[in-house]
């Protein structure tokens, strides 16, 4: 009887622990940029960032993409949480976010990260505390 208890809970962490590694897999992460490597500094307003630099749960890069609607007017946010969307963001850092686009991202979702400095930091402390 014990054995079979021990492989029932080791069955429960096993499927625990692959569940946890496939939210990584599937985790993205878009970090608003003023410029298009992790060395940039984090922009300070999401919605107006150049770039948006984008890595997988764990960390690791994958790509830089220009932020099509960094010079849209009104309604920018919802424009740019669609687009970060489409692209598989399931977090979002910037140094602030407004309102309105905090709003949509949680319609959608997105979690999202205050951070000042740098893309590399930023990415480290969201993978660090699992905020992803």
């Amino acid at each position: 009887m014990k054995k079979g208890l021990l492989l029932g809970i080791l069955f429960i962490f096993a499927l625990t622990s692959l569940g946890y590694a496939a939210t990584d897999d599937k985790a993205k992460i878009a970090v608003a940029s003023d410029g298009n490597t992790q060395a940039s500094a984090v922009n300070p307003v999401a919605g107006k960032s150049s770039y948006y630099l984008i890595f997988d749960g764990n960390g690791a890069f994958i790509e830089v993409i220009s932020n099509p609607h960094k010079s849209a007017g009104g309604g920018r946010y919802s424009l740019v949480v669609d687009f970060l969307a489409g692209k598989g963001a399931t977090t979002i850092i910037a140094g602030s976010f407004g309102d309105k686009m905090i709003t949509t991202m949680k319609a959608k979702g997105i979690n999202y990260i205050e951070f000042k400095g740098t893309v590399a930091d930023a990415v480290k402390k969201a993978v660090k505390n699992r905020r992803v």
